[in-house]
């Protein structure tokens, strides 16, 4: 499936250093959470009540659903529970409908929110020859829609997903990439030391403990406290809003 061509906007002189900072440490192997850290906002959120507007969720499921986000987000709910939650509501889709959507939805709503700096950064390190990986607890349908405009394989997307069976979703989990299980999910499929990881939030703290030299881009409150104490380099993305994203 061909995704749409983003057209970044001009980089500022310190996009482009921090670009360039990236570049010039030539890693091998870089790694990237998704929402937050590659566009603005939580794209896993978006989708699920994107889905929901347009009747793609049964009526039923989707009552049971809406309320259940309420609670994630009053702490009831822990965020691997309802990040599982979210791609499991697919349950009995087709998958190439919800490779459809996702791509239909990322083009219409979370395309315009990439940030720039970071779609350049991806398009020189695949260049140069750098292996790219995303990490996300994003319903992977959407993942991949989005990462086709970062150079970044679909091989190598880590990301929530499901059993597929008889070409349809079904409603067991096979991972969800978040906290912990992020760098678990980085152990088992890539060998060698990663290079750089980047990363918004706490839920991707671990993974980013991996890497040689960690960014966090956009951070949480949490996120920039561990990276001031980590010496981790914090940067803000030209239109990127200070603000906690929910869900990575």
């Amino acid at each position: 499936m061909k995704a749409t061509r983003f057209r970044p906007q001009n980089l500022s002189p310190a996009a482009l250093q921090f670009v360039e900072a990236v570049l010039a440490l030539k890693p091998k192997i870089a790694v990237f959470d998704c929402d937050g850290t590659l566009w603005q906002g939580d794209a896993g959120a978006d989708f699920f009540f994107w889905e929901i507007e347009r009747g793609l969720t049964p009526p039923e499921i989707a009552k049971w659903a809406l309320p259940r986000y309420h609670d994630y987000k009053t702490g009831k709910v822990d965020e691997e529970t309802m990040c599982g939650e979210m791609v499991t509501v697919n349950a009995g889709v087709p998958e190439y409908l919800l490779q459809q959507a996702a791509e239909d939805f990322f083009s219409t709503v979370v395309e315009k929110r990439i940030f720039s700096e970071m779609h350049e950064l991806t398009r020189r390190l695949a260049e140069s020859g750098s292996e790219l990986w995303a990490v996300s607890s994003t319903n992977i349908w959407t993942i991949c829609a989005g990462v086709r405009r970062f150079d970044i394989p679909q091989d190598h997307v880590l990301a929530a997903c499901v059993e597929i069976k008889d070409g349809r979703a079904t409603d067991r989990l096979v991972r969800v990439p978040t906290d912990e299980s992020k760098a678990t999910a980085l152990r088992q499929f890539v060998a060698e030391e990663i290079d750089v990881c980047f990363g918004n939030s706490i839920h991707d703290a671990a993974m980013m403990e991996m890497a040689r030299h960690a960014f966090a881009i956009s951070p949480s409150q949490e996120l920039e406290a561990i990276a001031k104490t980590r010496g981790w380099q914090v940067y803000w993305p030209m239109n990127s809003e200070m603000t906690t994203t929910d869900l990575c």
